[in-house]
């Protein structure tokens, strides 16, 4: 533990007699000081002993320092010594070497001659056998020594190459013979080998055979045995790759060349198997079911290119990547060439018999509808002349659009984009996707969007129709709907396709122009307002009574508002809410701007046809209050304010005449012109009163 001084002194005071409380003693500072100063010099002498001892240790430590310093010296003299002598040593280790070495050579340079000329006779004694036709050897009759007999007879089978034809054929022949005979031999027995799966075996006839003419007749033989078997279920695809990949852990213990023998095994698979399983695939549809033949193109292509990424695993050489397109191109070539123009040609048929199968059943035959130019549109726009597009029609409230068909395309060329990334050469896939765009843009802009927006045009009532229908609006709803649709598959499928080429430019310049002409003609539909406000012109009419205003009975008015306000209002609310749920954007709030102003101006004109007594008054500002409120649903800031200032106007209709010019100069009066103030004050039935002249002049 530590050493602290406080607690030593006080266990030594609380040792001490009399140096405490202890046992009832009275406390002795002289003997407790005796004590300390006896402990004092007991300390010192104790601490010069310490001193002395560590005095004699030191003393005794520099000694062995000093010491091991010179055994260190002397261990490092030897070691020096040592390593001298190990130089020696490598010196003469090294000259002995390069003697052995030559010695070697001359052993080698005497050995090599004596070998070549053993074995050269050994050689023109198998030779001499052949002459004499008659085969003696132990290792031409000895089945089991048919290794030690091919080696020979290759070798003899070299050499009678060189020989004269004149002199030798006969002998040439015999050695031919028999070079055949063992070639066949060894490759039965690699068959039989095979066959019962001794892969030792195997490996030991392929090295044989490895310098024979035979060889390439051994691989394909072993290509031919492992595909036995193998393509017994429906999908060749998966037996392909289950086989290669069995082939590619045994094809290294048995061959010395693996790479090159799996390469020709997957050549085979896919020339012989592949090939024609494709062709029967899709030569059975070619002609007659272009559907079922693209969907099968695209099937095989993708599993064959799904097989080779597979198969890329395996080492099948250098340039296995290069290896592969082309056995993938070697199949697939002849139905590559014109895929596009299948796909155009099936894509046109099918988009026009769902939009033909869409009209028929209901029972609507296409009306050829002339569609003039973006400028033409433009000027009648502009001009804001209200020409039908062709004879009035009456579409029965049908819009002629439908999700479902507008799905089934959107389908059909999102499978044709798909076909078009996977089948096309990267060259010309963006020329081959703007082709499909373009058959889109003809069939679901063109032919249904556009036919339905012409159709819903010439359908769209004169403004002093009554009771007309306006599903002008539902058509808007719906192509707006389904022009989302469109932009989406723009974007999700065509623009990756072109995203990085010319095309791009090319096909956002031609939606453009689709968006545009489409706009065009969804403003022409303003003319569903006119008929808005001919409808609402038509309830004023049938329901405005003159003596609404002018009641008999001043005393006796019970309604709050008249029966003309209630149900111009509910149309105008039913209006409002079907413009909002039919458009989307900036599109709502223009639309119901403009609807909010002629509704104002229609309210305007309608209340300076009537005069108006004092209670008659008090229902007009009851009536404007109702469509002010109703003003309120259009969610436009002008249209609310024109209702508030013609609610102020209403006010001239009951106030005192003492009051007419204060409330004339009021916030909401102050800035209008003095004429529409005058208007509105000569609508009372107390005008001609001198004093309420006298009073507004």
């Amino acid at each position: 533990e530590p050493f602290v001084a406080d607690e030593y002194i006080e266990r030594l005071a609380w040792r001490t007699p009399g140096g405490g409380s202890r046992g009832g003693e009275a406390f002795d500072p002289k003997r407790l000081l005796e004590e300390f100063v006896n402990h004092i010099q007991e300390l010192q002498v104790m601490d010069e002993r310490i001193q002395r001892k560590v005095e004699k240790l030191e003393q005794q430590c520099q000694k062995e320092a000093k010491e091991f310093a010179k055994k260190v010296q002397e261990l490092q003299k030897s070691n020096q010594v040592a390593f001298q002598h190990f130089q020696e040593l490598d010196e003469h280790i090294s000259y002995v070497a390069t003697k052995v070495c030559h010695l070697g050579d001359q052993l080698e340079g005497v050995n090599t001659p004596r070998q070549r000329a053993v074995e050269a006779q050994k050689l023109m004694k198998y030779f001499n056998e052949f002459l004499d036709g008659e085969l003696k050897s132990d290792v031409f009759t000895n089945s089991e020594k048919i290794k030690e007999a091919a080696d020979i007879i290759q070798k003899l089978h070299l050499i009678a190459q060189e020989l004269p034809f004149d002199r030798f054929s006969e002998v040439k022949s015999k050695i031919a013979s028999k070079y055949h005979d063992l070639e066949c031999q060894l490759i039965q027995e690699f068959t039989s080998a095979q066959r019962r799966g001794e892969i030792s075996r195997m490996r030991e006839v392929a090295a044989v055979l490895l310098h024979f003419k035979g060889y390439s007749h051994c691989v394909d033989v072993y290509i031919k045995q492992c595909q036995e078997g193998a393509f017994l279920r429906n999908d060749v695809f998966e037996d392909a790759a289950v086989l290669c990949q069995r082939v590619n852990k045994q094809v290294g213990e048995v061959f010395s060349n693996p790479e090159t023998v799996l390469a020709k095994l997957i050549q085979n698979i896919f020339e012989v198997k592949l090939q024609c399983y494709v062709k029967d695939q899709l030569e059975e549809h070619r002609k007659s079911d272009a559907e079922q033949y693209l969907k099968n193109l695209y099937d095989l292509y993708t599993r064959t290119t799904n097989l080779s990424s597979k198969l890329m695993e395996f080492n099948l050489g250098t340039d296995k990547q290069t290896f592969l397109s082309k056995l993938i191109k070697s199949i697939f070539i002849s139905y590559l060439e014109n895929y596009i123009e299948v796909e155009i040609g099936y894509l046109k048929s099918r988009s026009a018999m769902i939009l033909q199968r869409y009209y028929d059943s209901k029972n609507h035959q296409k009306r050829s509808i002339g569609t003039g130019g973006i400028q033409d549109l433009k000027e009648r726009i502009r001009q804001r002349t209200n020409l039908p597009l062709g004879p009035s029609i009456d579409t029965h409230g049908e819009t002629f659009l439908s999700q479902e068909v507008v799905v089934n395309l959107l389908q059909e060329t999102k499978q044709a984009f798909e076909r078009c990334h996977r089948l096309s050469d990267p060259s010309d896939l963006p020329k081959n996707a703007f082709r499909i765009f373009s058959m889109l843009v003809e069939f679901l802009c063109t032919e249904h969007i556009d036919y339905a927006l012409e159709t819903g045009l010439a359908g769209i009532p004169s403004s002093d129709s009554k009771n007309a229908n306006l599903y002008f609006l539902d058509v808007v709803h719906q192509a707006n709907t389904i022009f989302h649709l469109f932009d989406k598959q723009f974007n999700d499928h065509l623009m990756p396709l072109i995203s990085s080429s010319p095309k791009l430019s090319e096909c956002l310049q031609k939606k453009k122009d689709i968006i545009e002409q489409m706009e065009v003609k969804l403003d022409m539909g303003i003319d569903t307002l006119n008929c808005m406000i001919g409808q609402m012109k038509h309830i004023l009419a049938a329901e405005q009574k003159k003596t609404d205003f002018k009641p008999e009975d001043e005393n006796n008015v019970l309604i709050q508002y008249t029966n003309a306000c209630v149900k111009v209002c509910g149309y105008v609310r039913k209006q409002v809410e079907k413009i909002r749920n039919s458009m989307d954007g900036k599109n709502v709030d223009t639309v119901l701007m403009e609807l909010g102003v002629r509704f104002h101006r229609l309210i305007y004109e309608h209340l300076q046809q009537y005069s108006y007594s004092c209670m008659g008054g008090m229902l007009a500002i009851c009536d404007v209050a109702e469509y002010r409120k109703c003003a309120k649903d259009f969610k436009i800031a002008l249209v609310l304010q024109l209702f508030d200032t013609l609610h102020a106007l209403c006010n001239l209709l009951v106030v005192a005449p003492d009051n007419l010019k204060q409330v004339c100069s009021g916030e909401q009066l102050a800035n209008l012109d003095k004429n529409i103030l005058h208007s509105f004050v000569q609508l009372r039935v107390d005008y001609r009163s001198a004093r309420l002249a006298r009073h507004f002049s």
